[in-house]
């Protein structure tokens, strides 16, 4: 069993992995894929994605340099890690790598983090709850077991968008990396 100071210096190598966005998007490509890959075939993705280009239009400068990078930088990097199986040619991820997902709650830049929508449906929930036992809310409208089902849906209804847009976002399901 692994102390704390051993799992929190494990955490924070994790993190120092994944705030490099081409071992991010190197994760990522495996992970679609489902199997090895070739050094080649994800360096011109890598590229495709930081560019913002498709494989098709990325010079043969933009894909030598991503190689090497990955080559001599971030695939060493990840393999150093344990979540990668790198032989110079192909790429392939360890039974590690799936830890990594805990690691990543990917919030689309137009999104509020799920912390902070939580800490406001709470705040929304205190002040109706106590709206209610201050008699400040009329009971007359909606009783007050209406009023705490109606709390307790939109904390479901916002669990349930949250686990799906969770599964949406991880590392590996969409086309494009988060």
């Amino acid at each position: 069993m692994a102390t704390k100071n051993e799992r929190r210096s494990r955490r924070g190598e994790i993190f120092d992995l994944l705030s490099n966005h081409r071992r991010r998007y190197a994760i990522h490509y495996c992970k679609r894929e489902g199997e090895a890959v070739t050094l080649g075939d994800l360096a011109e993705h890598v590229a495709a994605w930081e560019l913002d280009k498709e494989v098709q239009e990325l010079t043969s400068a933009e894909r030598k340099r991503v190689y090497t990078s990955l080559q001599q930088t971030h695939l060493p990097t990840l393999e150093r890690a344990g979540m990668v199986v790198f032989d110079n040619r192909t790429i392939e991820l360890t039974e590690d790598a799936d830890e990594l997902e805990v690691y990543l709650d990917v919030v689309p830049g137009d999104s509020v983090p799920w912390g902070v929508y939580y800490l406001g449906l709470s705040a929304l929930g205190f002040v109706v709850m106590g709206g209610l036992w201050l008699e400040w809310i009329p009971i007359g409208t909606v009783p007050e077991i209406g009023w705490a089902t109606g709390l307790i849906m939109l904390f479901a209804a916002s669990a349930l968008v949250h686990v799906a847009q969770n599964r949406r976002m991880r590392l590996g399901e969409m086309e494009r990396p988060p």
